[in-house]
């Protein structure tokens, strides 16, 4: 072979041992920079990946500090064989927060704090209304009872007659609904079987919201043909307040009577009937005998 020829050949094989030996090692290169990192006061406890390719670096995971970002980028650039470095790598919240909290205060910002202002106490609430014990509650029933007519056990339904107020404010206002249950209810039997009648109101509706009620019955008895123990209340037409007895609705007791002329009185009292009948929107008076509580509006 001619000597020319054999030297080119040796030139071409030298340039391709050198240029593979300039190639970078980029396992290496990688695992370099995890070392010294590693070992770095400033990066050492930061999770870091290094991924090299042909000599370009690029890191990711989270720095504990900036500074220890800036310090694994140094590593990574000064490492031998590296072209290129892709930081991309972030620091971690806590960390930053942390180092914000122990920063020394300005004289500005170490003045004491600007006191906050209390807040205003709320007013008491006010006082529940409080029907005493004792207080007439009359209402004006919706339909007719009797004691043949009704059954024991029955609901009758009504409304107040009559306001009811307390210290001057009106708590239950007229007209409120109020429901009743027909306690006993006995037709005449015989020639001397008497007639009973005893009601017994159980709750007024204010303002939508139902209270229950503890009063007095009121009662009415007729014994022998023709005679009551108590006389007659008013009739739809008559304007009166019941008024009477109303303790036990035994006999001698009283449902009520009309308030000026006679001529509102209805049942057996002018027919002689036995039977004791109760128009509708009859007025009933009852005696509250604990106090009611009221919420108020």
């Amino acid at each position: 072979m001619h000597p020319r020829i054999l030297w080119f050949y040796l030139v071409i094989i030298a340039g391709f041992l050198v240029a593979c030996s300039s190639k970078p090692n980029d396992a290496k290169i990688a695992q370099e920079i995890q070392s010294k990192a590693s070992a770095d006061p400033i990066a050492q406890g930061s999770e870091l990946y290094v991924n090299s390719d042909n000599g370009r670096v690029t890191l990711t995971g989270r720095a504990k500090t900036q500074a220890a970002r800036e310090q694994l980028e140094s590593i990574a650039k000064h490492e031998p064989g590296v072209i290129d470095v892709d930081d991309q790598t972030s620091v971690e919240l806590t960390s930053t927060a942390s180092s914000e909290s122990t920063q020394v205060p300005s004289s500005s910002e170490s003045a004491a704090p600007t006191p906050v202002a209390a807040s205003p106490a709320l007013p008491p609430p006010p006082p529940p209304l409080v029907v005493p014990a004792g207080t007439r509650v009359t209402i004006r029933t919706n339909h007719a009872l009797g004691s043949k007519t009704s059954q024991t056990g029955g609901v009758f339904t009504g409304f107040i007659l009559t306001a009811i107020t307390v210290g001057g404010e009106v708590v239950i206002p007229a007209g409120s609904e109020v429901t009743g249950i027909v306690k006993e209810a006995k037709k005449a039997g015989g020639f001397k079987g008497a007639a009973i009648l005893r009601l017994a109101l159980e709750s007024v509706t204010i303002n939508g919201h139902p209270y229950n009620v503890q009063a007095e019955e009121v009662a009415q008895t007729s014994t022998g043909k023709g005679k009551r123990t108590a006389g007659m209340i008013a009739g739809g037409t008559g304007v009166g307040a019941a008024i009477g007895g109303l303790a036990g609705g035994g006999t001698g007791a009283a449902i009520g009577a009309l308030t000026g002329a006679a001529a509102g009185t209805i049942g057996a009292a002018t027919t002689g009937k036995r039977d004791i009948e109760l128009p509708a929107e009859a007025a009933l008076s009852f005696r509250l005998t604990h106090s009611l509580t009221l919420r108020r509006a």
